[in-house]
């Protein structure tokens, strides 16, 4: 096996990242702390070809040379948008009929390996504070809650990692209910 050079990875141009059909994802960061955290998120959508991230609260908006350093370019390939408040954000969402869905642990939560997107359905995925989580507002105004099962000593991820499994999961759930 011979590693792939960056050259032989048939990558999107910007334009035609643009261009792209996308997956009916949505990424709604809920007051995230961490600019690194903010980069990667950036970086994992570009990756899924999500339709769009929404930034909130706290959540601090490109340009930015600390989110720059983890999004490598990505802030300029996936539309976002900054939303001061997260549950107008929601309501809004909802009344385009996209799917709210939480990540958090909290009661009768769906474990993601449970959890069945339809297709032909766009979904926002809440992603919370590093300390504080998802708001209780937002995750009562959830359509699903999903938390992802961890087995150890330490029940948290850091919101990059929780990010990058979900976003995998739905999008290759969603990729073999369309196929």
């Amino acid at each position: 096996m011979r590693k792939l050079k960056n050259s032989e990875l048939d990558r999107l141009s910007v334009d035609d990242f643009k261009e792209a059909k996308k997956t009916p994802l949505i990424i709604v960061l809920d007051n995230i702390r961490s600019l690194n955290n903010i980069g990667s998120v950036f970086r994992t959508s570009d990756a899924f070809l999500v339709e769009k991230i929404y930034l909130c609260g706290i959540t601090a908006t490109p340009p930015n040379k600390d989110i720059h350093k983890t999004a490598l370019g990505s802030t300029d390939t996936v539309a976002w948008q900054y939303v001061e408040n997260t549950m107008d954000l929601i309501e809004k969402l909802k009344a385009q009929n996209i799917k709210i869905c939480a990540i958090e642990q909290a009661e009768n939560a769906t474990m993601l390996n449970n959890f069945a997107p339809e297709a032909h359905t766009t979904y926002a995925l809440v992603f919370g504070n590093e300390v504080k989580g998802v708001s209780q507002k937002v995750v009562s105004a959830s359509d699903v809650v999903i938390e992802i099962p961890q087995y150890g000593t330490k029940h948290s991820l850091n919101i990059s990692v929780s990010c990058g499994i979900v976003i995998w999961d739905v999008f290759s759930k969603l990729h073999q209910a369309t196929q």
